[in-house]
């Protein structure tokens, strides 16, 4: 019976998550035009403009590994990283009168913003791949199942900043306008730029721990196999990302009596 009734639970808030995810594409993006798909329109416009430029820019290879392949594991999960931030940042401000709804919660609301970021972003970075393979620029990845537990991990660590910025930035106006600064300072530690095997050994020791590298590191560890020399510890970077959900989960929590529902 209890089993019965978690079941219902869980059924009935992924119909209602699925509800919300509808509702936000049809508020950005409506039916005009290219419409729903300017959810992977836009990451795609960004990642291809950034590949396209770091390639022509840049050596075709660094530390023997090819330019492209290097940007596109960089830029496709610091997108979706970026993307699930921005919107989480007052993500209640606007949708506030959706708890009125008895089944509608602030983490069905902040789960659907972000989930819908993460799939997108990854159906662009797909699409951008792919495109990139077949102009000859990357190459098949060596170890798929690296990139699998790097997407994964990746895709925690986006869900967990999503919980915490949503709840932080309705706890404190100083957060939600410090974003975009802190997504600049914070860009060395994402380990989009370089893989930390490149870095000097005092830096090493510091890019290591960031949950951002650990996935990326991952990734570009099945991409390329392990002559890249990849640094990363699957268990860490999924208990940190654990743990780091465990507590946006908390302060969301108690996060209903601070919002402001008109």
């Amino acid at each position: 019976m209890r089993n019965n009734r978690l079941l219902g639970s869980i059924r009935i808030q992924g119909i209602v998550i699925g509800a919300l995810m509808m509702r936000e594409l049809h508020t950005r993006f409506g039916r005009e035009n290219l419409g729903y798909l300017w959810i992977i329109g836009e990451p795609i416009l960004f990642c291809a403009g950034v590949t396209i430029a770091w390639t022509a820019m840049r050596p075709a290879h660094e530390h023997g590994l090819p330019m492209t392949a290097m940007v596109l594991t960089g830029y496709i999960p610091l997108t979706m990283w970026r993307h699930a931030l921005m919107v989480s940042a007052k993500a209640f401000q606007a949708n506030g009168s959706l708890l009125f709804h008895r089944q509608v919660t602030p983490l069905d609301i902040i789960t659907a913003r972000v989930l819908l970021e993460i799939l997108g972003t990854l159906a662009s970075g797909i699409v951008v791949y792919l495109f990139s393979y077949m102009l000859g620029y990357v190459e098949m990845p060596k170890i798929w199942s690296l990139i699998y537990m790097g997407l994964l991990c990746h895709a925690m660590f986006s869900m967990a900043t999503g919980f915490l910025f949503s709840a932080l930035s309705e706890l404190s106006e100083f957060v939600e306008k410090g974003l975009s600064i802190f997504t600049y300072l914070s860009l060395p530690l994402t380990g989009a730029f370089a893989m930390v095997s490149w870095l000097p050994h005092k830096l090493q020791r510091i890019v290591y721990w960031s949950p951002s590298s650990q996935s990326m590191e991952m990734i570009r560890g099945g991409q390329f196999g392990w002559n890249s020399h990849p640094m990363f510890s699957f268990y860490y970077a999924f208990g940190i990302n654990f743990l780091l959900i465990l507590i946006g989960l908390f302060l969301l929590s108690g996060i209903r009596k601070h919002i402001d529902v008109n």
